[in-house]
């Protein structure tokens, strides 16, 4: 995938980026169209965050990184805005933290999940799942509930960017352990998780890669007091309190279309 012919000191190089890659994913059939307005509504709560991880979202990504580490069969979910966007960055957080890498998606088609899965092996993944779909998540009756029997069927904890509502409770009342990434701290995902990332995607799984490497040597009492220690409704407020304030660096307010 190309990227587009911009220099990286335009004030709005990753936005200008990030719709690029969008856009190119669409036109790959690995982002429905529907992805596009996803993301148009996320970049709108970024601006008010200031385009930057703020101190709540990055103790977030740490836990993220504990709960992944101390994991028995954690999974990490890809759709299509996740594999347009952050391909390589999730491939890399799956050897970091020994998760799975499965598949899901809202418009799932066959034609779909064959062009993300080659998508992701591009890019170094190896044995990703969601193909199979041999088991479902109770309580959703549309195509996102089919999921792998030996993947997220069977994790206990699992990483969900970008996710829909309905399919981040039904997770919930399996009893997973939920880690949501999500720009809006009032969605029904980031109500939901366990642990709530407010933050872009294409910053916040590099963060919890770079936590988890910090990480790794921690032994399992102090992961496990890195995790006690969270406050999700703390960090949902403190992401509220950002946007409400709607602080962000002075600059041109777009790029070329």
């Amino acid at each position: 995938m190309s990227e587009i012919e911009i220099p990286e000191s335009h004030p709005r190089y990753e936005s200008l980026l990030t719709r690029h890659r969008i856009e190119a994913g669409v036109e790959q059939g690995i982002t429905s169209q529907q992805g596009l307005i996803a993301h148009g509504r996320g970049e709108a709560f970024d601006y008010l965050l200031g385009e930057e991880t703020i101190p709540s979202a990055d103790g977030a990504a740490r836990v993220a990184a504990a709960h992944l580490l101390r994991a028995d069969h954690p999974v990490l979910s890809v759709n299509g805005n996740v594999a347009a966007l952050v391909p390589e960055e999730i491939v890399t957080l799956a050897g970091v933290t020994g998760a799975d890498l499965e598949v899901n998606l809202f418009n799932r088609s066959e034609e779909r999940m064959r062009a993300i899965v080659d998508h992701l092996e591009a890019h170094g993944a190896t044995d990703v799942r969601g193909l199979a779909a041999d088991a479902r998540i109770p309580g959703l009756d549309h195509e996102r509930a089919e999921v792998d029997a030996d993947g997220i069927s069977e994790a206990d904890v699992v990483l969900v960017p970008l996710e829909d509502g309905d399919r981040a409770e039904a997770l919930a009342a399996m009893g997973k352990t939920e880690i949501v990434i999500d720009l809006n701290p009032l969605s029904r995902s980031a109500q939901t998780a366990a642990v709530p990332i407010v933050d872009n995607i294409i910053r916040a799984i590099p963060t919890i890669t770079e936590h988890a490497r910090d990480l790794q040597d921690t032994s399992g009492a102090d992961l496990d007091a890195v995790v006690e220690a969270f406050d999700a409704d703390g960090v949902r407020a403190a992401a509220e309190a950002r946007i409400r304030e709607g602080t962000w660096s002075d600059g041109e307010e777009d790029g070329p279309e």
